[in-house]
């Protein structure tokens, strides 16, 4: 989730990665022009804030912030000017029209991959690094966490944990070496990182096996060594040499070309803690009190024999996933072993929750996963806690009523701040339940891949 202009990377001055980009940018400037920071679309805002004028700066700040986190990009070049990387790639152009044109762009074998690896500056070697090592997980968890994502001020930073990147890095199918590193020379110090994961991904009507790359990033002060371009043509020889040739990922910017365009929601839960980090603030009229009971969530779930998922459920919860996503137009393929993986319940990174008809039959799923923000230079709080929406489904009772007892479990683990992004059916809840969007857009691509545009609905797909 590196951003070309933004601290994490130093990647190529166009605003765009290079191939096989990695999941990044989650929400980018394209509405900061039109909105202002920290805007909110006039008739949202209204909604979300259930016409209380003092409640909207708040929650304006607060989606200005997650804006920022996700990674807003500067420089953001107008939608048809020429893009000197992306203009050398397989991708279909921007004023290229689409419809009625399905598959690869480009078309090659591993035998025209070349066999070494890319070279590096001077006192730089390739690693590669084996996350289920503790000692070289703590390195990888080091490295992101200081020098990862931050917003503008310097205030906040993602702060992915250890158990979070045990998670990511190790799902069914995944390739030591595709997790990789560079390190100095010298001294064995881990200075750049970047990721990919294989996954077998549903477009239209192909199934395609494809890669997501994740996770770039290079120390602060080496970024003007070059090092994410070669990190990522590293990674793409890697991905080829196994014969794979797609890849999705996301961007805030306007890229060649868009499959689909999304927007960010968000939903309050600790309003006084989010004010009192700076996170969002107060308007004249508004006080902590009455933010407090705005966003007030009822204290238990009202759907009867919601549970924790188990390993048991893995089967069930694999056949209601796989049907419910056949209902869109992209998304992943799983496999059970890739639902035991990424859909069981893991203290601190993911949560699942499951409702069984009385033949122990899954009838309804919930998932969200954690990501915190480090707050920098607070004395009193060291992080906020936020929540991403993954993968949800209804069917003995609305998704409204379902993502309602999210709310509810997501503020009794203590969570700040609950994010949705509107693919699937997200958008039929977010206003009622008092979400407020988000300024800008996340964008899905797919790398060598021609299809029509897709509406934001039609996603099925969540990447962390």
């Amino acid at each position: 989730m590196a951003d070309p202009n933004h601290s994490a990377t130093d990647l190529p001055k166009d605003g765009a990665p290079s191939s096989l980009a990695p999941e990044q940018q989650k929400e980018g400037n394209a509405a900061q022009a039109a909105n202002g920071p920290g805007s909110l679309d006039k008739k949202d805002a209204e909604k979300a804030g259930k016409g209380d004028r003092g409640a909207l700066t708040s929650q304006g700040q607060l989606i200005s912030l997650m804006r920022e986190m996700r990674l807003a990009n500067k420089g953001v070049p107008p939608p048809f000017a020429p893009h000197a990387f992306w203009d050398t790639q397989p991708v279909p152009k921007l004023n290229e029209p689409q419809e009625g044109r399905e598959g690869p762009i480009e078309t090659k074998t591993v035998e025209q991959v070349r066999t070494e690896p890319y070279k590096l500056p001077d006192g730089f070697v390739w690693c590669e690094c084996d996350v289920r090592n503790p000692e070289e997980l703590k390195e990888v968890y080091e490295l992101l966490s200081q020098h990862y994502v931050e917003d503008d001020d310097n205030l906040f930073r993602f702060n992915y944990s250890a158990d979070f990147l045990d998670w990511a890095l190790t799902a069914p199918g995944c390739h030591r070496d595709w997790v990789i590193g560079v390190r100095v020379s010298s001294t064995k110090k881990l200075v750049g990182f970047i990721t990919a994961t294989p996954s077998q991904i549903h477009v239209f009507s192909n199934s395609v096996p494809m890669a997501e790359v994740n996770f770039l990033c290079v120390h602060k002060k080496l970024r003007s060594k070059r090092l994410a371009p070669v990190l990522i043509k590293e990674i793409t020889r890697r991905v080829n040499l196994r014969s794979v040739w797609q890849a999705v990922y996301t961007a805030g910017v306007v890229l060649p070309t868009p499959v689909a365009q999304c927007r960010y929601w968000h939903r309050s839960l600790n309003p006084k803690k989010l004010i009192e980090v700076g996170f969002s603030g107060l308007s004249e009229r508004m006080t902590i009190s009455r933010s407090i009971k705005l966003y007030r969530v009822k204290e238990s779930p009202s759907t009867a024999g919601l549970r924790p998922a188990t390993k048991e459920d893995v089967p069930h919860i694999h056949k209601l996933l796989t049907n419910y996503l056949k209902n869109f137009k992209l998304y992943c393929e799983f496999t059970q072993d890739e639902v035991a993986h990424w859909l069981l319940p893991r203290d601190g990174v993911i949560h699942v929750y499951v409702r069984t008809s009385s033949k122990g039959t899954v009838t309804d799923l919930i998932s969200f996963y954690e990501l915190p923000s480090s707050v920098i230079g607070n004395q009193k709080y060291k992080e906020i806690k936020a929540a991403y929406s993954f993968y949800n489904v209804a069917t003995t009772v609305s998704l409204r009523e379902l993502i309602d007892d999210a709310l509810c479990l997501a503020k009794q683990l203590g969570f700040d701040v609950f994010n949705a992004l509107d693919v699937m059916e997200n958008r039929s809840f977010v206003e009622d339940l008092k979400f407020g969007i988000g300024d800008g857009f996340l964008r899905y691509y797919i790398y060598n891949w021609r299809c029509p545009e897709m509406k934001h609905s039609d996603v099925g797909l969540v990447l962390l």
